[in-house]
């Protein structure tokens, strides 16, 4: 049976300056998978994520749950189903739990009160509820962050290198998190990480970028074992591409 398509790209082409284009062929995103996108620095991981968002102006064609984007862009309905996470969010001068709370008020979603209490929970973060978000160490402020993402119930969540500053233990929580999220609500993830190994424990299927192009897109066994492409196996083992 085909599965149901969370976003789909064809002929996109995105001119961020002179020097840098972004421009993907043909990009399906399953519904429920979780796409990892890995390359070097400035290769394009982010600016994808951002057209993934539907909020940036593309050239070609662009759905999102086979909505395609018009002239004036996406409806609301639609965007509010896609959030993102961002390596440094940008959080309000208010309590970690506010933070939390504050995309349920933006969708005046009632009886949010369990729901932001069982993600304090499970990020050990309960004892910092009311402290101002703000004065948080950078790892704290990723994790709330992340879960005033998660506790909207995105059908589509984009992380933008979501555990750069955090250690070891909370890697794994926050990986932890989202498969939980993932097996509950059949959640679509477009994870922008540089660890390999990362992609290696969480991808369904991996993409390589380079330059502003997808080189190889594969499942993530084959992608690390057997790759095609040999910018591909290079970059697997370790060697710089470009």
């Amino acid at each position: 049976m085909t599965r149901a398509l969370a976003c789909e790209l064809d002929g996109v082409c995105h001119r961020l300056s002179d020097a840098f284009t972004l421009k993907i062929d043909s990009l399906d995103v399953i519904e429920g998978e979780t796409l990892c996108l890995v390359g070097p620095t400035g290769a394009g991981k982010s600016t994808l994520l951002r057209l993934c968002s539907g909020q940036e102006p593309v050239e070609g064609q662009f759905s999102l749950f086979g909505q395609a984007r018009g002239s004036s862009g996406f409806p609301l309905e639609v965007l509010r189903q896609v959030v993102t996470v961002h390596q440094r969010p940008m959080l309000l001068s208010r309590s970690v739990r506010a933070n939390i709370e504050y995309g349920l008020r933006v969708r005046r979603v009632g009886q949010t009160q369990v729901r932001v209490e069982e993600l304090l929970d499970l990020m050990s973060m309960a004892p910092l509820a009311d402290q101002d978000a703000r004065t948080l160490s950078g790892g704290q402020m990723q994790l709330v962050g992340l879960a005033r993402a998660l506790v909207v119930n995105p059908r589509v969540l984009l992380l933008d290198e979501p555990t750069a500053h955090l250690d070891p233990a909370s890697v794994a929580l926050v990986e932890s998190l989202i498969q939980r999220q993932q097996q509950r609500t059949a959640m679509t993830v477009i994870w922008a990480t540089h660890h390999l190994f990362q992609a290696r424990r969480v991808a369904s299927r991996v993409a390589l970028m380079l330059s502003g192009q997808l080189v190889e897109i594969a499942p993530t066994a084959e992608f690390f074992d057997h790759p095609k492409d040999e910018r591909t196996s290079a970059f697997v083992q370790g060697k710089m591409v470009y």
